[in-house]
C-alpha cells in the first residue's frame, strides 16, 4: 500500500497552552475534534476542515496521571530543545509580508531565505517546544522588497543553487 499524503505531525510537549497558542497565532490553525484520549492534548487543523484528524496534534503529560500518555504511545522523554530526529516542518503558504508582521508582533525570530531555483521563499521560526517550521512563499512575493523592507535586509539568505 503506497503512502498517500502526511495525515499529521504530533509534537511532545511541556506546555500545551504555550504550543496551542504558537500553532493558533502564527501559523492561523485551530482546535478542533479530538478523541477523548487519557491524556491532555488538542488537535490543530487548517481553517474548519476536520476531515482529515488535523494537521498538528499537540500532546502533553498529566501530571496527576502520566500513565495515560505512556499507556498510549510509550514512555519518552521530553526532548530539551530541538527537533530529535526530526529536522523541519514545511507548510506552503502566502503573504510573507503579513507573516513577518505577525512574527515581529509575537516576538519571534525567524530567518528568510531565497532559493530562485525552486521559486520559493522560505521563512523559519521555532515553535515553543524547538521544533523547526519551515513556511514556503512564492519568490515573487519578496521580488523587490528587500530594499523597502528592512526585516527581509536584516533576515536574508540567498540560497542560490
Amino acid at each position: 500500500m503506497p503512502v498517500s499524503k502526511l495525515a499529521h505531525y504530533s509534537i511532545r510537549t511541556a506546555d500545551l497552552e504555550q504550543s496551542c497558542r504558537f500553532y493558533e497565532r502564527i501559523l492561523g490553525l485551530k482546535p478542533g475534534y479530538r478523541p477523548p484520549f487519557d491524556f491532555p492534548g488538542v488537535w490543530l487543523y487548517k481553517g474548519g476542515d476536520e476531515a482529515d484528524f488535523g494537521t498538528v496534534h499537540i500532546i502533553a503529560i498529566d501530571p496527576h496521571n502520566p500513565a495515560g500518555l505512556t499507556a498510549y504511545l510509550g514512555d519518552k522523554a521530553l526532548p530539551t530543545s530541538g527537533t530529535g530526529t526530526v529536522d523541519h516542518i514545511a507548510f506552503l503558504a502566502t503573504g510573507v509580508e503579513e507573516m513577518w508582521q505577525t512574527l515581529k508582533a509575537e516576538g519571534i525570530a525567524w530567518r528568510d531565505r531565497t532559493v530562485p531555483s525552486l521559486g520559493l521563499h522560505q521563512v523559519f521560526i521555532e515553535d515553543p517546544s524547538g521544533v523547526t517550521i519551515e513556511l514556503n512563499f512564492p519568490a515573487e512575493e519578496v521580488s523587490g522588497l528587500a530594499e523597502a523592507t528592512p526585516a527581509v535586509a536584516h533576515n536574508a539568505i540567498s540560497a542560490g543553487k
